[in-house]
């Protein structure tokens, strides 16, 4: 059985839950996990071990979270008050967890479903997603990778064109894969906004309600979201369902054409904000 899971954000007690709610086997179940391995909640590390410890059987994303991480550990970016991953940075392991992360993926297709962190710009097809994703994948695993994450934050550019170059072409492309919730009908980033689906700034839309978006028809699973909540569609799986904020924790079984969704409650760990 193969599930696709929700934005775990170091709540390892609760994944610890829902994978004995669904009865998991490494041997003979598979999960993806939609980004946001770590952060905010209390056990960022022990998430971690638990994911590796899951071998070939677990496929991870990373979404924001998981880059700024990355991005702290190398000084590109400074700590929040908020980040609770400080064990991960202190641990004597600190450079295979690194190491760990640098490793893991930014987009892949698991049972005819396309699964990323965010979500897609309307210009992209399933073919261009994958292949923007190994873009940053690549970058990831190379030594340039520290160079690159002290300039990656950043808003610019908002528009996608084939003649991005460097460092903005590889900015935009995680800010699509890690981050994007608004677009206009041209596909321009609206990179503030939280709110619901129902906030959309004026001019802007959900991503993937954008009239003529070339995944139209591509089934893709996200998390990121945590205001959106659950969304069931055919076509469209979002699992971010704030268990950090004290929601639940979601998965969806996805193979075989059949389609059960599994959740736990979790405690809360972070307010909102």
């Amino acid at each position: 059985m193969h599930y696709l899971v929700g934005d775990l954000q170091g709540c390892c007690d609760a994944f610890e839950r829902l994978l004995a709610h669904i009865g998991f086997s490494p041997s003979r179940d598979r999960l993806t996990v939609l980004g946001d391995l770590v952060n905010r909640g209390p056990q960022s590390l022990a998430t971690l071990r638990r994911l590796r410890g899951l071998g070939d059987a677990a496929t991870c994303l990373l979404g924001n979270h998981d880059l700024h991480l990355l991005a702290v550990a190398c000084g590109g970016r400074k700590a929040h008050r908020s980040d609770t991953f400080a064990e991960v940075l202190e641990s004597p392991e600190r450079e295979h967890w690194l190491a760990w992360l640098r490793g893991q993926r930014m987009a892949v297709v698991e049972e005819g479903w396309l699964c990323v962190h965010a979500g897609v710009v309307p210009q992209w097809d399933l073919a261009e997603t994958l292949s923007r994703a190994a873009e940053v994948e690549a970058m990831l695993r190379s030594e340039a990778l520290d160079d690159f994450l002290h300039v990656m934050y950043a808003d610019e550019p908002l528009r996608w064109s084939p003649k991005l170059r460097g460092d903005e072409r590889l900015r935009f492309i995680i800010n699509v894969l890690t981050r994007i919730r608004f677009t206009d009908a041209q596909g321009r980033l609206e990179l503030k906004t939280k709110d619901s689906a129902g906030g959309a700034p004026e001019g802007y839309l959900p991503w993937f309600e954008v009239p003529g978006r070339r995944t139209e028809g591509v089934p893709i699973a996200f998390g990121h979201w945590s205001t959106l909540g659950l969304i069931e569609r055919p076509d469209l799986l979002s699992l971010d369902t704030g268990c950090v904020w004290g929601g639940r924790l979601t998965a969806v079984r996805v193979d075989g054409g059949r389609r059960e969704v599994m959740q736990v409650e979790c405690e809360q760990a972070q307010r909102p904000g």
